[in-house]
């Protein structure tokens, strides 16, 4: 009885889940007279897929979606490097003052990302001797419409710090044990045994950090000024005048742009949720 109701309510959770998703599909094959007429029109009676034409052919997207791509795996592979080594660090290794530098690290997931921003913009533009600063950080224009400069702040995360800690604790310490005695080095044994038996977590946060990375707005707005710089977000401005939205060339780019996160998250599903379930499990 119980299951049944639960399954229920999923169900039912999952198709509010989806509406958003049909609705936007339905916009995107309208046109602006089945969108702005009297009576709402779920579905339109005839299907305009030259709206996706149209919308592709409006901006350079071959040039937005190579900028949105790379900035995303390159932030998503750095990530993964740093994140699990200081994962390792601070569940595997014994050192001095150890769970003090990972409680400093955890106060990152307690300041919201509006509150460095600013901060954070004028260290990159200020950097010194980069795109015609001086040793002072003045006269250029730092990291300012460059790919590290977007990238900069996701590099690294607490929440991947974390996520690797909890989940590499779940190991027994007789596993490290065996390595000493095969006389592998630390980072031989983070290497060859840690990582290829980690592969649910490595698969968790590449979802959470290509999804947060790929979805982001606000930064990619702030630290770019020019349209080659634009990211797939940030170019959704570019159907907005002012005088009118074009919603359905609007939602058709949503359209394409939300497809390469489904298709990571349809194939990397299991491991996700393998990966989200086992972290935590001690510690």
């Amino acid at each position: 009885m119980v299951d049944g109701l639960l399954m229920v309510c999923f169900f039912v959770f999952s198709m509010i889940m989806i509406v958003p998703v049909v609705i936007m599909v339905a916009t995107s094959l309208k046109t602006m007279g089945d969108i702005y007429q009297k009576t709402y029109l779920f579905f339109p009676k005839v299907l305009h897929f030259e709206n996706y034409i149209d919308a592709w052919n409006s901006a350079d997207w071959m040039r937005i979606l190579y900028n949105t791509f790379f900035i995303t795996g390159t932030t998503v592979v750095v990530s993964l490097i740093i994140n699990s080594i200081a994962g390792y660090a601070f569940s595997r290794l014994h050192f001095r003052f150890r769970d003090t530098l990972f409680f400093i690290s955890l106060v990152g997931l307690m300041i919201p990302p509006q509150a460095t921003l600013v901060p954070v913009f004028l260290i990159l533009k200020n950097f010194p001797l980069v795109n015609g600063n001086n040793i002072l950080g003045q006269g250029g224009t730092g990291f300012l419409n460059t790919y590290f400069g977007v990238m900069a702040p996701y590099l690294a995360g607490s929440f991947g710090v974390f996520l690797f800690r909890q989940f590499f604790l779940n190991f027994p310490q007789s596993l490290d044990d065996a390595a000493k005695i095969d006389g592998l080095s630390r980072m031989g044994a983070f290497v060859r045994i840690y990582v290829p038996l980690s592969k649910p977590v490595f698969v968790s946060l590449i979802c959470l950090k290509a999804a947060s990375t790929w979805n982001e707005y606000t930064w990619p707005l702030v630290i770019t000024t020019t349209k080659e710089m634009y990211t797939a977000q940030v170019a959704l401005v570019l159907f907005k005048s002012d005088t009118v939205i074009l919603w359905n060339q609007l939602m058709a780019s949503t359209c394409f742009i939300v497809l390469p996160l489904v298709v990571l998250f349809v194939f990397a599903q299991r491991a996700f949720v393998e990966g989200i379930v086992t972290t935590g499990m001690k510690g």
